[in-house]
């Protein structure tokens, strides 16, 4: 008979059951075309033709796997009945469309496999509610565009596979939100044009993977926004030559890889500014010479294997550098005919002769400075697409062409119909003729940067009906004319930084419908006036840093009505251009730092308060913010820049409540009772700002948010504090309340240490 304690267990079953779901409750009811494994709550579903996700799944399910079905399309909260997911396998299973909404619920889910489906397009809010996710792999789809805010909500991500799709152009914040992302993997797509804000946001990127792309020219401004970056790969791309003009500014950069892309030069400052490199990684390139690299002081490793490398006299510095640095290097000689195979590092200063006069070697010295086409295209495949100038190098297989820095006096004629990106920088053409471009109806993209450009002629571009970039960056242009941009109506992003303008010019913008993305850096406009930018109603971007700007008339900023982002920094504004900022209803970023603007008024903002994201007052002289300078930017407000000004004090700015970044670092705060209230504000956000005490001399260098000892004396600080202590509870009522939390505590730990050791296994996979 049972004991008087058994009955006891037996009689509280049934009070014990009804608590909550149970694994083995719940898997009894596993799909037939599933398999159900209890002991570790995997479901796997593969191959089984399913075209929607089966119902009846146990609601504990922690995998699952259902891939190399043939979904075609996830619905709106499709997982709704599964809250407990960690890992979700969709691979292979033909999926075109991800609904808004469609994983809603997956708080928990880490991993999100989507890879090899049909996606050409992801919603706005298609990953809405993974909040939790550390992986998302999106590669072998066909994804064409990313629009910003896609990724918006996956502020836990650490890496994202975006490999193998149809990109061509990465637009400003692309990545906006991914404040964790330490992978970023963009190779094998056909990006040619990153814009100068692509890589904003991602404060924690380690890792950047943009191999087996089209870029022309090293993107350095672009990447030099993801400055903790220890590794970048970009081999596979069309460079043909970089330089220290190009921009890359990585302090903590420790490999680089430039393998297998059409590289003839390489200027020895081109990585000044990665003092830390340590792997440079120049393969498979068209290099016959290289100087002493400057800069990268712990470089360690060169390597340089299929180079066709001039083992001569002109190859000693570098010889002699290598052994310096202590560099490791990997490379062989090509020429000439007697050192030709020998390894680079076998060789000592005295084995490096200068070229003597002779047939051998004149022929070998001609055959070095023929232009020659990016690896793995030779003579006669160079020359299966149609002629090619001869001063040039086209390449059928990528359809690009390029007489880059051959000393051109006149634009060249004769390339492939078909070429579809033409290099003609460095070169020296004042003039561009009518029709210079004959037969060139596919180019997209045409480059004729630093050509001491002083003119386009009416129907310079004539019969450019594809063509989408101008670069016309680094001439000497000083005006354009209508006509001469006719012949080109598809034109969405034209590049005139550098050059002599002393106004927009608007008569010539009229004849571009289509453009998008306006660049005017550093050239001479002392204003912005009312019809400069008529007919331009499909603008998103506006680039006018570095003039001399000091007036923007109200209505000059009207037409662009779909204008996103301005740029107005470096110019010589006294006062935020308010009334010019309305009628921009879409406006998400706004640079104004390096401006005299010495204050803001109240209200500064209010045109774009309900769109504006992205607000730059850095470097500005500000020495007086009034309290309501910033009302009306509310809740879609992400990041505020006032470093490097001479704010002594700041209003707090409790309406900014969804803030992700505000730096007031550099700014001589007097931390005193008028500071009190931006105190309170500070240590209620968590973030990092920077602000710091300059004074009292007591409170010198102190964190603003941290230096509670400087405002104990102020009125209000006591009453507050009493205001956010408790009163304590009797003591019998306390101690069973600390034993629940003792043991909620210890729960929460184990959470959160399989949670990590999750993650660790999503990594390593």
């Amino acid at each position: 008979m049972a004991g008087p304690q058994s009955v006891s267990v037996v009689l509280l079953l049934p009070l014990l059951l009804p608590l909550g779901p149970t694994w083995h409750a719940a898997a009894q009811r596993c799909p037939q075309t599933c398999i159900c494994d209890n002991s570790r709550r995997h479901v796997a579903c593969r191959h089984q033709n399913l075209t929607e996700v089966p119902n009846a799944i146990p609601e504990l399910t922690q995998r699952l796997d259902l891939q190399g079905n043939m979904l075609k399309l996830i619905p709106p909260a499709a997982f709704r009945d599964l809250p407990y997911l960690t890992h979700l396998d969709l691979r292979h299973c033909q999926v075109e469309l991800v609904a808004e909404g469609a994983f809603r619920g997956l708080g928990r889910l880490l991993l999100l496999n989507l890879a090899f489906n049909r996606l050409n397009a992801l919603p706005q809010e298609a990953l809405d509610g993974l909040g939790s996710l550390r992986r998302l792999e999106l590669e072998g789809n066909l994804l064409e565009e990313l629009r910003p805010g896609t990724f918006g909500a996956l502020g836990a991500l650490a890496t994202l596979n975006l490999a193998h799709n149809a990109l061509v152009y990465l637009p400003a914040m692309a990545f906006q939100g991914l404040v964790r992302a330490r992978w970023l993997q963009l190779s094998h797509n056909a990006l040619s044009v990153l814009a100068p804000d692509a890589l904003a946001g991602l404060p924690a990127l380690r890792r950047l993977s943009l191999h087996h792309n089209e870029l022309q020219s090293l993107p350095g401004a672009t990447l030099s926004q993801a400055r903790g970056l220890a590794r970048l790969e970009l081999g596979h791309n069309p460079f043909t030559y970089t330089s220290e003009e190009d921009g890359l500014v990585l302090p903590g950069l420790r490999e680089l890889r430039l393998d297998h892309g059409a590289l003839q030069a390489l200027d020895p400052r081109a990585f000044a500014h990665c003092p830390r490199l340590h792997t440079l990684d120049l393969r498979g390139n068209q290099l016959d010479a290289l100087q002493p690299l400057q800069g990268p002081g712990q470089l360690r490793r060169l390597r340089l294997q299929g180079n066709p490398l001039r083992c001569d006299c002109r190859a000693r510095p570098l010889l002699q550098w290598l052994a310096r640095a202590r560099v490791r290097s990997d490379g062989a000689c090509g020429g000439p005919r007697r050192l030709r195979g020998e390894a680079l590092d076998a060789l000592r200063p005295s084995d490096l002769r200068c070229p003597r006069a002779g047939a051998e070697e004149e022929e070998e010295e001609v055959a070095a400075a023929r232009p020659r086409a990016p690896a793995g295209t030779s003579k006669e495949k160079a020359g299966e697409a149609g002629p090619c100038p001869r001063a040039c190098v086209c390449a059928p297989e990528s359809r690009h062409s390029s007489c880059e820095g051959r000393g051109l006096q006149f634009v060249p004629r004769g390339f492939p119909n078909d070429t579809q990106l033409l290099d003609l920088r460095q070169n020296h053409f004042p003039l561009v003729p009518r029709e210079a471009f004959p037969g060139l109806g596919q180019l997209v993209s045409l480059h004729l940067q630093h050509c001491g450009i002083t003119e386009l002629e009416a129907g310079a571009l004539a019969g450019l009906g594809s063509l989408l970039y101008l670069y016309l960056s680094d001439n000497m242009l000083s005006s354009l004319s209508a006509a001469s941009l006719e012949g080109a109506p598809c034109l969405g992003y034209l590049y005139l930084e550098r050059n002599r303008f002393l106004q927009v010019p608007g008569a010539a913008l009229r004849a571009l419908p289509s453009l998008f993305s306006l660049h005017l850096q550093d050239n001479a406009l002392d204003r912005l006036a009312l019809g400069d930018l008529a007919g331009v109603r499909a603008l998103r971007w506006l680039y006018l840093s570095g003039n001399r700007i000091t007036e923007v008339s109200p209505g000059a900023l009207g037409p662009a009505q779909e204008l996103e982002k301005l740029h107005l920094d470096r110019n010589e504004l006294r006062e935020v251009p308010t009334a010019a900022l309305e009628g921009l209803p879409a406006l998400l970023e706004l640079q104004l730092s390096g401006n005299p603007l010495r204050a803001l008024r109240d209200g500064a903002f209010w045109p774009v308060g309900r769109s504006l994201q992205h607000l730059f007052l850095n470097s500005s002289g500000l020495e007086q913010i009034s309290p309501g300078a910033f009302s009306g930017l509310g809740p879609r407000l992400q990041s505020l820049h006032l470093q490097k000004n001479q704010l002594q004090a700041l209003p707090a700015l409790p309406g900014l409540s969804q803030l992700e970044l505000i730096d007031l670092s550099g700014n001589p705060f007097h931390c005193d009772c008028q500071l009190l209230p931006l105190h309170r504000w500070l240590t209620g956000l968590n973030l990092r700002v920077g602000a710091t005490c300059a004074a009292p001399p007591s409170a010198r260098g102190q964190r603003v948010k941290a230096a509670a000892a400087v405002f104990e004396a102020c009125p209000g600080w006591a009453a507050r504090k009493a205001k956010r202590t408790p009163a304590p509870r009797p003591s019998a009522q306390r101690t069973p309340m600390r034993g629940r939390r003792q043991g909620a505590n210890k729960v929460g730990r184990g959470q959160v240490a399989a949670s990590s050791q999750e993650y660790q296994g999503i990594e390593e996979g």
